[in-house]
C-alpha cells in the first residue's frame, strides 16, 4: 500500500524494506536460522538470492545493506513480465491470495482479518517469556509440582529460591540493560501482563506476590515453600521446550542469559526463543488456520510472514515462499503439502498448528522445534550437525514432492 498509505515504520516506497536489524541471521547449518536458509535455499528463494546480492560483511551471519536488499526486491518484482504491482491499499481478503502483511497490519486489512475469523483471532501486542532447552536445565536443583498439585500434579518444573538468592536476583534485574523500542513499537504495558523488571521497580516482593509466588508449590525435598520460585511450563509434546511462566521481558538478550542463568537450575539454560515485549499483529493460527495455513473454509486465501506467529525474517520467507508454492498447487487442482517436522521450516508449522490456542504466541526457529533423534549426540554440535543433515534430505524429498 505504500507509499499511498504509510506505516509508523517504513521510510521507502521500496519493497521488503527492512526496518530492523539488517541481519537473516547465521548461515551456518548447526544454527537453527542456518538450516532453514539451507532449506528455503532449496526451495528455491529469491529473497535469499536479494540477500546474497546486498551481502555485507558480517562474519557468520548474513547481513544486507539495507537499502540495496530493497531495491534488489523491487526489482524483482516490478520487472518480472508476470507481476502487476498495485499502489493501494487492500481491504479484504483475497480469493485466491496470500495475507502477508506483516506487525503493521493497516486497519482496514484487520478488521477484515477479524471479521474472517473472529473477533478475538487476532492480536495487536506481544508478551513473550523466553524458552530454554530441557536438555540445558540442572534437574537435580529443581521440582516438578503444579501449584496445589492441580492437573497432573506435576505439571511444572520449579525453580525454588532463597531469601538471599532472590534479593541477589531481583537487584541483577532491576540494573538489568534494557533495550529500547522503536517509536512505532511503543507500547502500553498492561497491568496483568507486567515485563518482570518492571515488576521488580515496584518493590521487594512485586514478583514474590506475581509470577515467582511460592504459594501452593512446597518443594517436596523439603515439605516447605521456597522464598521464591520460578515455574517453567512445558512448550511442546516431545518436552524439548520449557517457557519460564510470567517472564516476559524487555531485558536485552545478552542480560537475559545473565540474568535468568542465576535462577537455580538455570545455569547453562540454553535460550530456544528470548523474551519480548512489542507491538506485533498476529492471528491465532492453531485456532483459526488450517495446516496448510489458510482459512478453514476458504483452502486458496492463505496466510504467511509474521502474521501467522513466525517470528522473524527468515521465519517470514520460509512461510511466504511456502505460501506462494501451495497456492501454485491449489491452483493447478493439486493438494497442499506441508513440510515433514524434521525439517526446521516443518518443524514452525508443526508448532503453529498444534500449539495452545489459549496460550498461543509467535515462535522463531529454534532446534526444539524439530522431530528427535532415535540416537541422538549427547554433544550439542554434532546433534545439531545429525539434525540438519536430516533435515536436509527430507526437505529436498518434499521438493521433489511439490514438483510432482
Amino acid at each position: 500500500m505504500r507509499p499511498k498509505v504509510t506505516t509508523p515504520a517504513h521510510r521507502t516506497d521500496r519493497l521488503a524494506e527492512l526496518v530492523c536489524s539488517n541481519t537473516f541471521k547465521s548461515t551456518e547449518t548447526t544454527s537453527a536460522h542456518g538450516l532453514l536458509k539451507a532449506e528455503l535455499r532449496l526451495l528455491g528463494s529469491v529473497l535469499l538470492a536479494c540477500a546474497d546480492e546486498s551481502r555485507v560483511p558480517g562474519g557468520s551471519a548474513l547481513a544486507v545493506d539495507r537499502d540495496a536488499f530493497s531495491a534488489r526486491a523491487t526489482e524483482r518484482v516490478s520487472g518480472h513480465p508476470n507481476v502487476t504491482l498495485v499502489r493501494e491499499e487492500a481491504t479484504a481478503l483475497p480469493e485466491p491470495g496470500i495475507v502477508a502483511t506483516g506487525p503493521l497490519t493497516s486497519e482496514a486489512l484487520s478488521q477484515a482479518i477479524a471479521a474472517a475469523l473472529g473477533a478475538d483471532a487476532l492480536a495487536f501486542y506481544d508478551a513473550i517469556a523466553p524458552i530454554v532447552s530441557s536438555e540445558s536445565l540442572d534437574t537435580a536443583r529443581l521440582y516438578r509440582a503444579s501449584r496445589y498439585g492441580k492437573g497432573e500434579g506435576a505439571d511444572y518444573w520449579n525453580a525454588p529460591l532463597g531469601r538471599e538468592e532472590y534479593g541477589a536476583f531481583l537487584g541483577a534485574l532491576r540494573t538489568a540493560d534494557q533495550y529500547r523500542a522503536h517509536e512505532f513499537d511503543a507500547v502500553p504495558y498492561f497491568e496483568g501482563c507486567l515485563p518482570v523488571e518492571e515488576m521488580a521497580a515496584r518493590g521487594e516482593d512485586t514478583l514474590r506476590f506475581g509470577p515467582m509466588k511460592p504459594v501452593g508449590l512446597a518443594d517436596p525435598r523439603t515439605g516447605k515453600e521456597p522464598w521464591a520460585v520460578v515455574q517453567l511450563r512445558q512448550e511442546d509434546r516431545a518436552g524439548q521446550m520449557w517457557n519460564l511462566v510470567g517472564f516476559q521481558t524487555r531485558l536485552r538478550t545478552g542480560e537475559q542469559q545473565r540474568v535468568f542463568r542465576m535462577i537455580p537450575g538455570l545455569e547453562r539454560a540454553e535460550f530456544l526463543r528470548y523474551g519480548s515485549i512489542h507491538r506485533n499483529s498476529y492471528v491465532n493460527t492453531p485456532k483459526c488456520l488450517s495446516p496448510h495455513l489458510a482459512l478453514r473454509d476458504r483452502p486458496a486465501t492463505l496466510f504467511a510472514g509474521q502474521l501467522t506467529g513466525g517470528e522473524g525474517y527468515t521465519e517470514s520467507l520460509g512461510t511466504g515462499l511456502l505460501a506462494g508454492l501451495n497456492l501454485a498447487r491449489i491452483l493447478r487442482g493439486k493438494q497442499p503439502l506441508v513440510p515433514p517436522p524434521t525439517s526446521m521450516l516443518g518443524g514452525l508449522l508443526r508448532y503453529l498448528r498444534e500449539a495452545e490456542p489459549a496460550r498461543f504466541q509467535p515462535m522463531n526457529a529454534n532446534f526444539g522445534l524439530l522431530a528427535p533423534l532415535e540416537q541422538a549426540p549427547r554433544n550439542r554440535e554434532r546433534r545439531n550437525a545429525a539434525l540438519a543433515q536430516r533435515a536436509l534430505a527430507d526437505m529436498a524429498a518434499f521438493r521433489e514432492a511439490l514438483e510432482a
